[in-house]
């Protein structure tokens, strides 16, 4: 009887104990990585370029305290670096307020859609704990430039009467002789003006960047991330009319990161 209740004793003092550590300790992926709590994280980008700005999200597989492996998926914007914004405030005779601002000069809007494979390495001991955590992403794969005509108003003046209208027009050899002459240019057209208009133009994309995280395996994902990324396409890219185009854009970059892990 006396050899039970010991028993019963060392039973009751250690279960808690053992439940506790299965609470925090789920999962061991290794005897130099005990402690991993989570395997999971799904986190959301918003970047600003020197170019640009796109939004992403990201899935991940943690690896080790130090490595994560994810898969990068993003819609982003580039601009020409002369790109300019300029506006007249002129009346619209078509509907209420000014006219749009307008960039003179722009043949396109260009966009692209990013996916891509990265490796996330942390090289601080706070990555197993809950200070910021110092590391380095890098990042490649395919992306598709998405080009959308840019569509410029103009006055113009009814045939056989005085009556002045605004004409939508884009950029063309036809038209390039009052689409490069500013007195002529009323404003930009609305955004959806040229919408069913889209070509695309394959590419591929790679970036390398500081990444600095706050609580590297908390359950919410806080980070911030500073470095630079490299558009590369096949043929130049036909943003601007009468600026020198390239087949390739580098930007440096800064991106906040939100997310989750599980």
């Amino acid at each position: 009887m006396k050899k039970i209740l010991i028993l019963l004793l060392t039973w009751c003092f250690f279960m808690p104990w053992a439940s506790a550590q299965s609470t925090l300790q789920p999962k061991q992926l290794d005897s130099d990585d005990k402690g991993i709590i989570y395997d999971k994280e799904l986190t959301f980008d918003a970047r600003f370029h020197t170019n640009g700005l796109a939004f992403a999200v990201n899935y991940g597989k943690i690896k080790t305290y130090y490595l994560t492996k994810y898969y990068h998926f993003e819609l982003g914007r580039i601009s020409h670096p002369k790109e300019f914004k300029q506006s007249y405030d002129i009346p619209n005779i078509n509907s209420p307020g000014n006219s749009r601002s307008f960039i003179f000069g722009k043949q396109n809007d260009f966009f692209v859609l990013r996916a891509g494979y990265g490796i996330k390495r942390y090289y601080s001991e706070k990555a197993k704990k809950r200070g910021l955590a110092v590391g380095m992403t890098y990042e490649f794969g395919p992306s598709l430039g998405i080009l959308k005509p840019y569509y410029l108003e103009f006055n113009r003046v009814r045939d056989n009467t005085s009556t002045p209208v605004i004409v939508a027009e884009k950029y063309s050899p036809e038209t390039e002789a009052t689409f490069l002459n500013v007195n002529t240019i009323h404003g930009a057209a609305p955004f959806t003006k040229g919408l069913g208009e889209l070509s695309v133009i394959p590419g591929i994309h790679a970036k390398i960047a500081a990444h600095f995280d706050w609580g590297a395996f908390d359950e919410f994902v806080k980070a911030i991330e500073a470095g630079i990324m490299i558009d590369v396409y096949p043929k130049k890219v036909p943003i601007m009319v009468s600026e020198e185009n390239r087949p390739f854009f580098v930007n440096l970059y800064l991106s906040l990161q939100l997310g989750k892990r599980w």
